[in-house]
């Protein structure tokens, strides 16, 4: 008869939405969250007989967030993903590892009281992973949309017989940036992001990889509690409209912006002789 095992694990309540409003004399603070849980430990008897004797319901971890949001709350994503982080950890002895992820929607006062409105799709994004190894923070931010109209080529490339992509001397670059900066939990998020837009701003770039490895040294340089940035970003590709067909030039004005396919560039710039841990990633 085959034999079978319980391999690696977790449970938790995930995208747990909350916001809250801090109500002063000079105006409301709104903070809009989605946080998710996993948590792992001695849980294996849940899954082979059935035994939930060392499980914490879901459901409570997510009155813990809603209790916790009150109680402590939320000065910043970082800071409350890792009270939480450890709250479970230390609150019952069958949970060992804790990962807490959190990610902030941005909203803007309109009439500096109490009213606000949502901005674009940019998110702020931090990750806890709490356990035996320590506590590793990771901040960062997904859907930074960046356009810039010119100080961009590409030329150079291989060429085979399947290559239609012209060469450009000239041409938009834009991209969606993701980006997670692995931290100490004193790295200035404001800081980083900031790094990340003046670097793609004054970078003259002849080639997108080019540029992320900007945009992660400038972080580094920046903000020195942070010891790696990860960068993925997609090029967002224009390609010039060809109006000869109507008797019409085209100097670099008319653009298509293509959905997709797109090329995605990935990297990550890390600060040498640096000892990076490795990281604790949950997925399956």
């Amino acid at each position: 008869m085959p034999t079978f095992v319980l391999g690696p694990n977790q449970y938790g309540k995930a995208e747990t939405r909350i916001v809250r409003v801090v109500r002063g004399p000079g105006g409301d603070e709104l903070t809009d969250l989605n946080v998710s849980v996993a948590l792992r430990g001695d849980l294996a008897a849940s899954h082979l007989t059935g035994d939930n004797s060392g499980v914490l319901p879901t459901d409570t971890q997510k009155n813990t967030v809603y209790a916790f949001a009150r109680e402590h709350g939320i000065a910043g994503i970082e800071t409350f993903a890792a009270r939480l982080a450890e709250h479970f950890v230390s609150g019952q002895p069958s949970i060992h590892e804790a990962r807490v992820a959190v990610e902030q929607y941005p909203w803007r006062p309109v009439d500096g009281a109490h009213t606000f409105r949502r901005d674009g799709g940019e998110v702020r994004t931090a990750t806890v992973h709490h356990g035996p190894y320590g506590t590793q923070t990771v901040s960062g931010v997904t859907g930074l949309v960046l356009l810039k109209t010119t100080d961009s080529e590409f030329h150079g490339y291989v060429k085979d017989r399947y290559t239609t992509l012209p060469e450009t001397r000239d041409r938009i670059l834009a991209t969606s940036v993701n980006a997670t900066w692995r931290h100490s939990g004193a790295a200035d998020s404001a800081t980083a992001r900031q790094a990340l837009l003046d670097a793609f701003a004054d970078t003259y770039s002849l080639a997108l990889q080019q540029t992320l490895f900007a945009m992660g040294s400038r972080v580094l340089e920046r903000c020195p509690d942070v010891a790696e940035v990860k960068l993925s970003l997609p090029n967002k590709h224009h390609f010039l409209v060809d109006l000869a067909p109507f008797g019409l030039d085209n100097p670099n004005e008319v653009y298509y912006a293509a959905d997709r396919p797109y090329g995605l560039i990935e990297g990550t710039v890390r600060r040498d002789g640096v000892a990076i841990p490795e990281e604790v990633v949950w997925s399956f």
